[in-house]
């Protein structure tokens, strides 16, 4: 699996985009970012769970998932799903919940889906940080969300 992940220049540096090589057909890959079950799996850093992960697949349908740290903290986060087209691209709001009564800032996560000789290419953006540590802080979370990915779609290709 190859790996590639950049937020260079001014003109993005509240961008964060990562390109990543799955082993795995496209529909494959599509399912493990929009069916509730499969997104359990791999959708929080390492030591956490979700035991909760719901949604309306369609555009304008809204989705919401908990995630609950290796100390118990339930972390609540959701959004807004704007542009589905099935195994090429998905575009939805990403927040976090409330921090003291405040909503938290929303970003667009963009990922995009393509054929790859060694299976599938996935183009994933994430735009509208309010800061370059929360982007940093992004790219750690999701990097080590695609790791698990990766290992859960090789599970899944073996079945």
């Amino acid at each position: 699996m190859a790996a590639k992940s950049n937020s260079d220049g001014p003109s993005s540096e509240l961008k964060l985009r990562i390109v990543r090589v799955f082993a795995a057909p496209r529909a494959l890959v599509f399912d493990a970012w929009t069916k509730p079950e499969q997104i359990k799996q791999w959708s929080a850093p390492r030591g956490f769970t979700i035991p909760v992960s719901e949604g309306d697949l369609k555009v304008g349908g809204k989705w919401r998932a908990c995630m609950i740290s290796p100390q118990g903290e339930e972390l609540w986060l959701g959004g807004e799903y704007r542009e589905i087209v099935p195994n090429e691209r998905l575009v939805f709001t990403h927040a976090w919940g409330e921090d003291e009564g405040k909503p938290r800032t929303e970003t667009i996560v963009t990922v995009q889906f393509a054929d790859h000789p060694d299976g599938t290419e996935m183009i994933f953006e994430q735009t509208g940080f309010a800061s370059i540590e929360s982007r940093d802080g992004h790219s750690g979370g999701w990097n080590e969300c695609l790791e698990l990915l990766a290992d859960h779609l090789a599970k899944s290709s073996e079945k």
